[in-house]
């Protein structure tokens, strides 16, 4: 299971690899959301989101006899970029399974950094079981977007970065909200700050109609959505909580949170237009939440999870909300 000394592990191994993103404020986003909010621009990070952290960790703790032998992973296409980056940089084979309907952006991208990627229709295949196979009849190690102990571990290192952050800005106190799949960003940020910055508690943050981990977490158990794809957030549409990360979010986060598509078009301009960063739709959740949501303290911290956007996309948020 991940901890503080998993995390800290990965901290050292990731040293030098990925960066250490800012912690962005602009004074015209405190006026029109209300409240203080501070954005972690993990956009910025190598390969456009924080997948980079977890894939590093994942890939480079691994015996050399595995690495060899080389990885799998499936994403819809950060986690895939993440996964590819550091298996190319540890010379090590790499086949990723991505949904037919990946933003074309993240599907280049992940052939680019030299994986072999194969396409499957997230509507009516099981990933999970074709990565199964082709891990199995391949020899490959499987290494999982969020159920896996060094992938969290790798994006706790977020954690420890806004716990420095913040201390740094004089903030004890706030709600740190995380754009949430499957959890393991969510909760490798929980564990850290648990340990480093224990006043400040991170929020779950999905698109409307996929907050399967808020709904999981009202109510004590695993929940599922009733669809695998219908909203514009591809990057965090994830079926139900992983098996690791409810259990640490269950005991460390407050309730979640969901936000439409709307308000994360509208998020992904704000960013454009005020702290010049570029979010896709799935990394602009959080930051939506920042911006329009209820009942939330006087200082949040939203983590921007990434940037890899269609082109097209990007202009149409600009066309409808600019």
């Amino acid at each position: 299971m991940t901890d503080i000394a998993l995390i800290e592990a990965a901290a050292a191994r990731l040293a030098g690899h990925v960066r250490r993103t800012p912690l962005l404020h602009a004074p015209l986003l405190d006026r029109l959301a209300g409240r203080r909010v501070l954005v972690k621009a993990e956009c910025l990070q190598l390969t456009g989101s924080f997948k980079a952290r977890g894939g590093w960790s994942a890939v480079s703790a691994l015996p050399g006899e595995a690495r060899a032998r080389g990885v799998i992973a499936y994403s819809s296409g950060n986690h895939a970029q993440g996964v590819a980056h550091a298996a190319a940089r540890h010379g090590c084979p790499c086949v990723i399974l991505m949904p037919s309907d990946a933003p074309q952006v993240k599907i280049s991208n992940t052939r680019a950094y030299g994986a072999e990627v194969v396409l499957y229709d997230r509507a009516t295949q099981d990933r999970d079981a074709l990565g199964a196979e082709i891990a199995e009849r391949r020899g490959l190690t499987l290494i999982r977007p969020y159920d896996d102990p060094q992938v969290i571990a790798g994006q706790g290192t977020v954690g420890l970065e806004i716990a420095e952050q913040a201390a740094e800005a004089e903030v004890t106190a706030a709600d740190v909200l995380v754009c949430c799949g499957g959890g393991g960003l969510s909760a490798g940020v929980a564990l850290a700050l648990a340990d480093r910055a224990p006043g400040l508690r991170v929020r779950t943050c999905e698109p409307e109609g996929f907050d399967d981990m808020a709904r999981s977490l009202a109510s004590g158990r695993a929940e599922r959505n009733a669809t695998a794809s219908g909203s514009i957030c591809d990057a965090i549409l994830t079926p139900t909580p992983g098996d690791l990360t409810l259990p640490v979010l269950s005991r460390l986060a407050g309730p979640g949170l969901a936000v439409s598509d709307e308000q994360a078009l509208k998020a992904m301009v704000l960013a454009f237009t005020h702290l010049r960063i570029v979010l896709e739709p799935g990394g602009a959740v959080a930051m939506a939440a920042a911006l329009f949501a209820k009942d939330l303290p006087a200082t949040v911290i939203a983590v921007a999870t990434g940037g890899n956007v269609d082109p097209a996309l990007f202009a149409r948020a600009l066309d409808c909300f600019a």
